[in-house]
């Protein structure tokens, strides 16, 4: 008998062929266990072991056994179970088949699978019961190669597999993507006598679902007999959750409609299809009609809602469901968060984290993340460093979040003690962290300390670049002003450089009004992606810098042939817990009149501190005077106007902006912080500005 390995094998195309052979070799051989014709129901971890051998059944008459079981059974760590097994052995009672298959089905239900290997390859008989067990563990845990090689492992031992074996080979091999092995399983499956067990059945269909096969998954449901359709609804829900990955939800709306029963998983599986295909409307009506939620069906709606760029409706249902008196999950939590860090409702996250304390919640991995991601993205960087440090438990996106925030409200010296101190628990940095760490060097112009991270990364870490690390190093040396070294690696890169990238080195032309590179890097932009209005708009404020007017109108002219169009601008702001948006040039709000005399008054005051509207990021060749008119109307200035209306002196005022600040807003917002004696944080596309006392954070460096 060959030992198997106790690591996971390395499973390629040549053990796929040979487990063909396998697989049709052993279809007629005689084996030593057959499997069972009863009613299958999903078992539960220690009923895998439940058999007919003599050594199982003479277990149920010996104490002894009996009370191993029972201990087994109750294990909760690793080492209790390690402690058990040697007692098991003292007492020579590894022979037994129930007590070993008990012993690897709960070692892998404890995530110790190296444990669950070494107790299975030292058994001396490896029935059916044992290979079930481990096969089932190993598949629980992600271990799908390691699965189907055990699994070929039993064929060769010449055990035959039950209903109970196949459906997590099945998994295994969706989880694999070996469709061709499916195929094969699926047609031994069929000779086995097996296929019309509901748990087999829903797996089949589950792994063609899986492999995103569809026609083969509606033909295993088409072909099902009634009573596999009446009897399972996991069968349907299966189907109608692959029907919509593939976004097929007229399909998925026939089966919904054409089901003998739906319970609520039904209802929340087919919500979050239409939720993943973007038809809010009808999830929204779906789930209005649901006549008993739980928690699943709102976190679905929450998260769905999120995910769809509807984060004020997504807080309001999160709300709503505390009010109805479910008690939210970690995924629930942590979209209510998200929600809140994308639109900067700092004072609905402030709820958030004050039902955890309420409730006595503990703050884990995923909790405390978005809990720390939440206050640094909605400008409270402190409050996001005091929920850090409180976290007990960090693991490298904890880290990652948290430096992440000191990089983008351009707090570097924090940002790299931060990452020594992640350094010295033990926690290696991953790409995700070298960006914040490349992000935080580019916002305050330490270019050395930056390239030498990125060389660390790749030579001290062997992390491979993605794009993302490129364009910072070219964002980064391009805002320094050194553009030829930023031609050159950009020149030089191993991948092709995408629209992000040249954007970063023409958003550096701009601001230091090199236009000879700007026109060069305008092609590359143009050539990538012809209808982005990014190209024209940066070509057009370059031209418009210098006053070359008649290339403004050229560009301008090749918007409209090209049918371009501009991105609105638009900002958010939280009062009093309501979240108010604006648009550049907003007139819609019910006290826009009101607003805009606020502005004026804003503006009038600024002047007097010295402040001129800075026209030269409009890009008509129009009078000056229009041309301030047209500065007035952007949507941070709108926002900043409606805050001050309504909120007392001394309040933090906190802006979320989709765009980059332009440099007007950027001065006014300086002079508001003076004459107000307010702090005003303002959060764009690339960072956070602190304005105070008429100064910012990022030293008019941006």
């Amino acid at each position: 008998m060959s030992k198997f390995p106790s690591t996971k094998p390395n499973l390629t195309i040549t053990v796929q062929m040979k487990s063909l052979r396998l697989l049709f070799e052993r279809n007629s051989s005689p084996a030593k266990t057959t499997s069972s014709s009863s009613k299958f129901k999903r078992p539960k971890p220690a009923s895998i072991s439940n058999g007919s051998d003599s050594s199982q059944s003479s277990s149920s008459q010996d104490p002894l056994k009996t009370h191993f079981s029972s201990l087994i059974k109750s294990t909760e760590t690793t080492l209790q179970l390690r402690q058990i097994h040697a007692q098991i052995l003292r007492r020579h009672l590894s022979s037994s088949a129930n007590l070993t298959t008990l012993l690897i089905s709960v070692s892998s239900s404890l995530k110790s699978i190296p444990y669950a290997l070494s107790i299975f390859n030292h058994s001396h008989h490896k029935s059916l019961f044992l290979f079930n067990a481990l096969i089932r563990g190993l598949t629980e845990n992600s271990h799908f190669q390691s699965s189907v090689s055990h699994f070929l492992l039993m064929l060769r031992h010449r055990v035959r597999p039950d209903k109970l074996t196949y459906p997590f080979v099945l998994k295994s091999v969706a989880g694999l993507g070996f469709r061709f092995l499916g195929l094969i399983l699926h047609g031994r499956i069929i000779k086995s006598g097996v296929e019309f067990d509901s748990f087999v059945r829903v797996s089949l269909v589950e792994m063609y679902v899986k492999l995103e096969e569809m026609g083969f998954a509606l033909q295993v449901f088409d072909e099902s007999p009634e009573r596999n359709k009446s009897e399972s609804i996991l069968l349907w829900n299966v189907l109608i959750n692959g029907c919509c990955k593939v976004g097929d939800l007229e399909k998925a709306m026939e089966l919904f409609e054409a089901m003998p029963e739906r319970n609520i998983g039904s209802w929340n599986s087919f919500i979050n299809g239409l939720m993943k295909n973007g038809d809010l409307n009808k999830a929204m009506q779906l789930f209005d009609e649901m006549k008993e939620k739980d928690v699943v069906s709102w976190t679905t709606i929450v998260n769905g809602l999120s995910q769809n760029g509807d984060h004020q409706k997504a807080l309001s249902m999160f709300f709503k469901m505390l009010e109805v008196g479910l008690r939210p999950n970690d995924l629930t939590l942590v979209s209510a968060l998200s929600a809140c860090a994308k639109i900067g409702a700092l004072e609905a996250g402030v709820r958030i984290h004050n039902y955890f304390v309420e409730n006595g919640l503990q703050l884990n991995k995923a909790t405390a993340a978005a809990l720390v991601d939440m206050y640094a993205k909605c400008g409270n960087i402190l409050s996001a460093s005091k929920v850090f440090e409180e976290t007990k438990e960090k693991d490298i996106r904890t880290w990652s979040v948290m430096i992440w925030g000191w990089a983008t409200h351009g707090f570097y010296g924090q940002a790299i003690r931060c990452f020594k101190k992640m350094m010295f628990s033990g926690i290696k940095p991953d790409a995700v962290v070298f960006l914040a760490l490349l992000t935080a060097c580019s916002h305050s112009g330490q270019v050395d300390l930056g390239l030498n991270f990125f060389d660390s990364m790749r030579f001290d870490y062997s992390i491979e670049p993605t794009m993302k690390h490129y364009t910072l190093v070219v964002d980064l040396l391009g805002r320094a002003g050194r553009l030829d070294e930023a031609m050159k690696f950009i020149q030089r890169m191993p991948i092709s450089p995408d629209f992000v990238a040249w954007g970063a080195l023409f958003c550096a032309c701009r601001a230091h009004k090199n236009i000879k590179m700007a026109e060069l890097v305008s092609k590359k932009l143009l050539q990538l992606e012809p209808k982005h209005p990014g190209s024209y708009v940066f070509l057009s404020n370059v031209y418009a810098a210098v006053g070359r007017w008649e290339d403004v109108e050229r560009v301008r002219m090749l918007m409209q042939n090209q049918a371009v169009g501009k991105d609105p601008g638009w900002s958010y702001i939280e009062v009093n817990g309501q979240v108010h948006s604006f648009v550049a040039g907003d007139h819609d709000h019910k006290r826009a009149r009101e607003i805009y005399l606020k502005l004026e008054e804003i503006v009038s005051g600024a002047r007097e501190q010295g402040y001129m509207p800075e026209t030269g990021w409009v890009l008509h060749n129009i009078e000056e005077e229009e041309k301030e008119d047209a500065l007035g109307s952007h949507s941070e200035k709108l926002a900043l106007a409606f805050a001050l209306m309504n909120t007392s002196p001394g309040t933090t005022i906190r802006i979320v902006k989709n765009l980059r600040v332009c440099g007007d807003c950027h001065s006014l917002m300086k002079c508001a912080s003076k004459m107000s004696q307010r702090e005003i944080i303002l959060r764009d596309i690339k960072r956070f500005h602190h304005f105070k006392y008429g100064v910012c954070s990022c030293g008019d460096y941006w």
